[in-house]
């Protein structure tokens, strides 16, 4: 079985996409439990792991990288869309 998404950090709340994932496909997570996908996630983009509310941090190599800019749904994919960055450090 070809693994199509990548946990780095346990604390994290997204995965990366090893392959293009189409929207309805199953992914196998690191503890071997299923997630279907509900939009396409393209190769090297992020997908949630859970539901994450509006203004939740969205963790990926265990660190804020944003917040949710509205509902996100597990299986769904994060970008620009639906991420707001953190205010650069200055």
């Amino acid at each position: 079985m070809v693994e199509k998404v990548l946990v780095i950090n346990a604390h994290d709340n997204v995965a990366v996409a090893l392959v293009d994932i189409e929207s309805g496909d199953r992914v196998v997570l690191p503890g071997g439990e299923d997630l279907l996908t509900v939009s396409d996630i393209p190769f090297g983009h992020k997908v949630a792991l859970v539901d994450i509310d509006r203004g939740e941090a969205v963790f990926k190599y265990g660190e804020v990288i944003g917040r949710a800019a509205c509902p996100i749904a597990a299986g769904e994919w994060v970008h620009a869309h639906n991420l707001e960055a953190p205010e650069a450090v200055r």
